[in-house]
């Protein structure tokens, strides 16, 4: 880092958080307001992250797929849920090539729709059953008030989506995946977490329940680390992911949703980070 002393955190940590993502060259401030350039070093740091996440994915069975970045709009406005929560954020492309397009395209914000409507294709037995996918990528929320790595418009990130034949396995899905979240970052990362669930006003727009890490920073406040949902049944009816079970009646796949991003760089910063930097 420069000569040029810090902030002191104690005293505006904000600006103390931003000089050392600066200084240190972990990220820059992108042409585009509220996006960033992810530096040399941020990047390792991330390639960091996803090893240690990706080991322990693939441990429990899971595998990585990779599925669109954009969307149709209609299948957003198939998960009435979803669309609430998510409408204010959605960037939108109307023109392709030159010309209007039939159908808007949505540049994902998560992926549950697209992969439900896979799924719907895949899924038609119970020996279909459990489908466990994760991918890596990126994604875009029109945020208004952004932060290097802690919000911006685009970030990098893992979405794991399953599908299960029970409410039950869809349960059990969604609370391991939660525990290797608080795993990772307590014993490989060195943040504290705290696990819970979250409220019903807080929990993911169209899951019936949501769970967090919330990491305490150094500043004493919390952080939303990792999130792991149970879906319920609402995207499978949403998008018609059935399958015949063991008595050949058809019935609805319960799902589940979970991801960590690049925020988890800047926390920790946050943690580990002192006066000096």
């Amino acid at each position: 880092m420069s000569e040029e002393k810090l902030p002191l955190r104690s005293e505006n940590n904000s600006d103390w958080y931003n000089q050392v993502v600066l200084r240190a060259e972990m990220a820059d401030y992108a042409p585009v307001r509220g996006c960033m350039v992810v530096r040399p070093y941020g990047w390792t740091l991330w390639e960091n992250i996803q090893s240690a996440l990706d080991q322990r994915f693939k441990a429990t069975g899971h595998v990585n797929a990779a599925f669109p970045l954009l969307i149709p709009k209609s299948f957003i406005e198939k998960e009435k849920e979803h669309i609430e929560g998510f409408s204010p954020e959605l960037a939108v492309v109307t023109i392709g090539g030159g010309e209007i397009l039939e159908e808007p395209l949505i540049v994902r914000p998560t992926s549950e729709t697209i992969i439900g409507h896979m799924y719907a294709k895949w899924v038609q037995s119970h020996r279909d059953l459990p489908i466990l996918i994760n991918q890596w990528g990126n994604v875009v929320r029109w945020e208004m008030r952004t932060r290097l790595f802690l919000r911006t418009l685009e970030f990098y990130w893992q979405e794991g989506h399953t599908a299960h034949a029970t409410a039950e396995e869809a349960e059990a899905e969604t609370r391991q995946m939660l525990d290797i979240y608080a795993d990772f970052a307590i014993n490989e990362a060195a943040v504290p977490v705290i696990p819970g669930r979250k409220s019903e006003k807080e929990k993911f727009a169209g899951a019936a329940r949501s769970y967090t890490i919330e990491a305490m920073m150094g500043d004493k406040r919390a952080l939303q680390s990792g999130t792991s949902h149970n879906l319920g049944q609402n995207f499978a009816k949403a998008f018609n992911i059935q399958f015949l079970d063991e008595n050949n009646v058809l019935q609805y796949a319960w799902t589940t949703s979970w991801g960590l991003y690049t925020s988890f760089i800047g926390e920790i910063d946050m943690k580990q980070g002192d006066d000096k930097g």
